[in-house]
């Protein structure tokens, strides 16, 4: 336990941060989630409103990935390294077989 006021403080601080960081990872892995499902869902049936939805989640998921770089919830190699993962997933579904 803290023996001083500014150790104390310093605890309040960390359990605040640590509640803000697990509300953003937490809402971009279901971002992230949602993405991979519609990629699934577009593949076994394509149409122009799976692609959407597809397209729609990947915007969403990508916003949120920055803003969590953007704060400092994530580190940016993280950051881009999850884009990367969601575009290929997306690309790999979109992208006819060549």
């Amino acid at each position: 336990m803290a023996n001083n006021k500014s150790a104390k403080k310093r605890i309040e601080i960390a359990e605040r941060n640590r509640l803000r960081n697990r509300t953003y990872k937490s809402s971009m892995r279901t971002l992230m989630k949602r993405c991979f499902v519609a990629c699934d869902a577009y593949s076994a049936t394509p149409g122009d409103e799976a692609k959407a939805s597809v397209q729609t989640y990947m915007r969403a998921a990508f916003s949120k990935i920055d803003k969590a770089v953007k704060v400092g919830v994530l580190h940016r190699n993280n950051g881009a390294n999850q884009k990367s993962r969601l575009s290929a997933a997306v690309r790999k579904v979109l992208e006819p077989a060549s």
